[in-house]
């Protein structure tokens, strides 16, 4: 209720109302935390929810993690577990750094409960994301995804040796990869998740740290089918169901005039295909591929109903932006319950 009345509102108004300035506002405070191992401990105490499962060989302390896009650089690593999420995701991050696409780019639609973005991938690079992990020097206490994507400037037919040189310079660090084939906001990236170039990249990336393929909501079925039968033929570790969409369905009335801003859609318009999509990928393998969903989960009843779809494991990032960690602890609260853990356990081993 705090944040919902107080803080909330606050971070809506700062620079105006523009998103992407109480975003960094945000990143920066937390940052802050690092070296206030206290304050960590209290906000552990409050928000930490245990409800352990393993997942792709990993051990999560949770089932609900921090989605790429909110920390691309990993600036507040330690924070993130002590607001109670039992995993976080850094990136997209690129070989090259980049700025991302001009500002604004980041909006959100508060009717809808949803947000619009054309960041475009602007992170310090793979070598300086490196650099951050390698300086952090402790453990964090939770798993750690790696979200690499393909860097601007290079051409598609170079893009496996852009996402290899990525890997290379973060394999040591994660416990798992995300390979984002799916973002909007990168000319030409969603060809990626075509059989043919999907299969050269995974053929390169898959090996000693499990692999997980991020896919976009607007791939019809037989499409998500052919990406899944090249999964699981290259040994893919698991799939990340949804990315942002390009529909604008659901909208409510009053963000209308948001509607036509260019970027990936994301929150509650997005529930119902990121479940849908979550459903398919689980039906279509038979449970062979855990699934991380994630879209459009802004309270505990959306974790619950994911994980009953068939994901092993959820993660927030628009639901975050509205809901706070009070968001995190309801979530996996509502992961934990015997029901709801037994059946996302099936496909975690």
């Amino acid at each position: 209720m705090i944040f919902e009345r107080m803080v909330r509102p606050a971070l809506f108004r700062l620079g105006g109302g523009d998103a992407e300035t109480a975003h960094e506002w945000t990143l920066r405070r937390l940052a802050t935390l690092a070296g206030r191992p206290a304050a960590l401990a209290l906000l552990r105490a409050r928000y930490g929810v245990s409800a352990p499962r393993r997942v792709f060989g990993v051990e999560f302390p949770n089932p609900v993690g921090l989605a790429a896009g909110m920390d691309k650089d990993g600036r507040a690593l330690p924070a993130w577990p002590a607001l109670g999420f039992g995993f976080v995701e850094v990136g997209t991050v690129t070989a090259h750094a980049q700025p991302g696409n001009p500002r604004p780019r980041l909006f959100r639609l508060p009717a809808s409960r949803a947000v619009i973005n054309r960041m475009g991938f602007n992170n310090a690079g793979a070598e300086a994301l490196a650099r951050r992990l390698a300086a952090l020097g402790r453990p964090l206490g939770v798993p750690l995804g790696i979200s690499l994507g393909k860097s601007k400037v290079t051409p598609l037919d170079e893009a496996v040796e852009d996402y290899l040189a990525s890997y290379r310079a973060l394999r040591g660090y994660g416990d798992y990869f995300a390979v984002n084939v799916s973002s909007p906001n990168t000319p030409g990236l969603r060809t990626l998740q075509d059989r043919e170039h999907l299969d050269a990249l995974l053929g390169v990336l898959v090996g000693d740290r499990p692999i997980l393929v991020k896919i976009a909501p607007d791939l019809t079925d037989q499409a998500i089918a052919e990406l899944l039968r090249v999964c699981l033929d290259r040994g893919a570790a698991g799939v990340i169901a949804t990315n942002t969409t390009l529909r604008r369905d659901g909208l409510a009335a009053a963000d209308a005039g948001r509607a036509a801003e260019a970027g990936g859609l994301s929150g509650r318009p997005l529930t119902e295909r990121a479940r849908e999509v979550v459903r398919f990928v689980h039906r279509e393998t038979a449970g062979a591929l855990p699934v991380i969903g994630v879209g459009g989960i802004l309270d505990a009843d959306d974790a619950a109903r994911m994980l009953d779809a068939g994901a092993s494991l959820v993660q927030l990032y628009t639901g975050f932006i509205y809901g706070g960690p009070a968001l995190v602890r309801a979530a996996a609260r509502a992961g934990a319950r015997p029901g709801v853990a037994a059946r996302a356990g099936s496909p975690a081993a």
